[in-house]
């Protein structure tokens, strides 16, 4: 069982920055590592997605050029850059993970990450 644990939420002003960290404990040697959110009222989505094995990574249309993940093996983290953030970034950011054996098991929002995080509130104010 894959234990997954987010922090680096907060509440900030539109344009800041903030980095969110996801920390796995018992983890698997090649795995997706994603971000997803939810906004309050609204259906979760895909925010940014990584192959631990490689660098391929994979971001919603929304966050391109603004967000960055990025995954630090040897911490077993895995972590979100958010820069220039918009009021539309409020959400709350949780982390998954699944099993994955090849790069290309990690291309879009599979529905079927089978660990997951308890979350991390991000508020962005106009």
């Amino acid at each position: 069982q894959m234990q997954l644990r987010e922090s680096g939420g907060g509440s900030v002003q539109a344009g800041e920055s903030l980095r969110l960290s996801c920390s796995s404990a018992r983890t698997y040697s090649s795995r997706c590592m994603a971000w997803f959110r939810q906004a309050e009222g609204k259906e979760r989505e895909g925010v940014a997605t990584i192959y631990t094995g490689g660098d391929n990574t994979y971001y919603a249309d929304s966050v391109k050029g603004r967000f960055t993940i990025s995954q630090d093996n040897a911490k077993d983290t895995t972590y979100l850059q958010m820069n220039n953030l918009r009021p539309e970034d409020t959400a709350i950011y949780y982390c998954a993970a699944i099993i994955a054996r090849f790069p290309a098991d990690c291309d879009g929002f599979r529905h079927d990450y089978n660990f997951w995080g308890q979350g991390t509130q991000v508020t962005v104010s106009s």
